[in-house]
């Protein structure tokens, strides 16, 4: 790093503060230094010069250079002065280096995290009876139009954990968790996350520039005692969690984690994001923490892995202080989310035909799980019990249990990416149920399994977080 004399912040960088507090001038510092107008090595004034700059006082600058130290961007070299640090090589995210590219050599896929298409309901069906029932004009678009469908969002309502404030339909779970991530958390912002985690969660906040919090889960959810630790820096600006069939681990929130977590949360602002991908297939109950905190939660529905992927719908409902942003943002893209692919959903939401064959996905999923599991046990391995269309497979070495199973024609999903925090001891796979339709396969599977799940390497592993 090439040391520069210090340097003033530019004439009107208090013009891009969005706020005069420790957060807004974290933010504009972070999009100045993403941006190249403050290259890597350039040294920063001091606390009191940017302090007397901004007309602020010196702990709120303080506050600010911590948050932006705390993901690198700056670097503190004690009486030498506080550097701009050298930005990260770019490199695959996490959510990429799941979803490796496939090939058809492999006689088993159990990486793609989708549902099994043979268990969703019948698309085509519904399109026929929207046309059918639909007169003609009535799909026609508005650009200033309700962005959500009145029927829709009657249907909705009747079946939601809350009687909440608003309700939008984005264009997925991760399309609903990404808009809401990027209207209300900043640079350097911490934000607690469950260990493991979903890897694009991970991948938002770091092009965020937040700072996640990891809180380890058990088959109940955070674990209480981890996750008030979270709250003793920095406070949390948000919470991201999956209520049930956690992705990977399967784990549910029941009734008495739901009132630990909230009685722990009660004392703190933190905005809650709990994403409910796998409605309508898992079989938990769902225990809503976001319904615990109807002025800041959030939680999201998504249709993909009970209705179909392609109809890329989810809703989120909460507070309109918390999605109107997101909303009036939208409108300056894609406005909204097609109303012919609404109108679809409610179709098949009112269906019987169609519900039926979401409950008979939900109990093929759950005989499917629980076969592998007892598959599994009689060679010995033990996969903790979850919901959902996952499986958490613990193995000796994730390189060599892939490496085995690639040997034998099955394709599983590294864990990896999903840690959070590097591991000391277990690593896992990540086993998607959508692909095990077969069961003249299991016997098979489960022997190909725990025969790599013992695997070892025959070199020393380096660990990527």
């Amino acid at each position: 790093m090439t040391d520069v004399s210090p340097t003033v912040l530019p004439a009107n960088f208090a013009g891009d503060l969005d706020e005069r507090s420790a957060a807004g001038i974290a933010a504009a510092v972070g999009r100045r230094i993403r941006s190249g107008a403050l290259a890597p090595g350039t040294r920063l004034p001091t606390v009191r010069e940017v302090a007397r700059e901004l007309r602020v006082s010196p702990a709120t600058v303080n506050q600010a250079w911590r948050a932006l130290a705390a993901t690198g961007a700056i670097i503190a070299r004690g009486r030498a002065g506080t550097f701009v640090g050298e930005l990260p090589a770019e490199s695959a995210g996490r959510y990429q280096r799941l979803h490796s590219p496939s090939d058809n050599a492999f006689r088993v896929d159990l990486s793609r995290g989708t549902p099994d298409p043979a268990l969703l309901p019948d698309l085509a069906a519904a399109l026929h009876a929207l046309s059918r029932d639909t007169a003609p004009g009535d799909l026609s678009a508005h650009y200033l139009g309700e962005a959500v469908l009145p029927a829709l969002a009657a249907t909705l309502r009747a079946d939601w954990p809350w009687p909440c404030e608003r309700l939008a339909v984005l264009d997925g779970a991760l399309d609903a968790v990404d808009r809401l991530l990027a209207a209300h958390v900043r640079f350097g912002d911490p934000v607690i996350v469950e260990d493991p985690c979903f890897p694009p969660f991970l991948d938002l906040l770091t092009r965020l520039g937040a700072r996640p919090i990891a809180v380890r889960l058990d088959e109940s959810g955070f674990r209480p005692e981890e996750f008030a630790r979270a709250f003793d820096g920095p406070a949390p600006r948000a919470v991201i969690l999956q209520p049930r069939a956690h992705n990977p681990t399967g784990a549910s929130l029941d009734a008495a984690r739901v009132r630990a977590l909230a009685a722990l949360l009660a004392p703190h602002p933190a905005l809650i994001i709990e994403d409910d991908h796998s409605a309508g297939i898992a079989t938990s109950p769902l225990r809503s923490l976001a319904a615990r905190f109807p002025d800041r939660g959030v939680y999201i529905r998504s249709y993909s892995k009970s209705h179909g992927a392609d109809l890329r719908l989810a809703v989120a409902g909460g507070p309109a202080a918390l999605l109107d942003p997101v909303v009036e943002r939208r409108m300056l893209g894609p406005g909204w989310s097609s109303r012919l692919l609404q109108r679809v959903l409610l179709t098949m939401l009112d269906d019987a035909d169609a519900r039926a064959t979401v409950t008979r996905a939900r109990r093929e999923y759950r005989r499917r799980a629980t076969a592998l599991r007892r598959a599994l046990a009689a060679h010995g391995v033990t996969v903790t019990p979850g919901d959902g269309i996952n499986l958490w497979l613990p193995v000796h070495d994730e390189n060599a249990a892939m490496i085995s199973l690639a040997a034998a024609g099955i394709k599983a999903a590294p864990g990896g990416p999903f840690e959070v925090t590097a591991r000391t001891s277990t690593d896992h796979l990540r086993l998607t149920l959508g692909a095990l339709s077969s069961a003249a396969d299991l016997p098979w599977l489960a022997a190909e399994l725990a025969a790599a799940s013992t695997a070892t390497p025959t070199y020393r592993r380096i660990r990527r977080p």
